[in-house]
């Protein structure tokens, strides 16, 4: 894990923004489709006098269209904010465990007796050959 330096704080403040954000992501969404329904409705026709509610003009079929050709794109942009988000605290869970294991090998390494080849390099050192 050379070059890496993840900062578990730094990553939380960074997702907090981001979990903001698609809060607001999602509440503009939903006051999208309130709009697009009224936008719909209030579009008017060309047809002559009616009882009742208004036809759907073409204006009004034609922001239906719209809406049903790009819901799919907003669904996929939710989906993929809350994937990446989850991926991101998956990944930097793993990252702490793995220095958390390394941490723990080495100290499990620098706790076993010194093999005879470290004694010597000790001896060695110390003029004791």
């Amino acid at each position: 894990m050379t070059g890496w330096d993840i900062t578990p704080s730094g990553v939380e403040s960074v997702l907090s923004r981001v979990r903001t954000a698609a809060g607001e992501l999602s509440e503009d969404i939903s006051a999208y489709g309130e709009s697009v329904r009224s936008a719909a409705a209030s579009a008017g026709t060309i047809s002559g006098p009616y009882c009742g509610d208004a036809p759907a003009g073409p204006v009004g079929a034609a922001v239906v269209n719209f809406v049903n050709d790009t819901q799919s794109q907003i669904v996929f942009m939710a989906a993929r904010t809350r994937k990446t988000m989850d991926g991101t605290v998956k990944a930097v869970t793993e990252y702490l465990e793995g220095d958390l294991e390394m941490a723990a090998r080495a100290q499990r390494e620098a706790a076993k007796a010194p093999t005879p080849a470290e004694l010597r390099a000790v001896t060695a050192k110390n003029g004791q050959e």
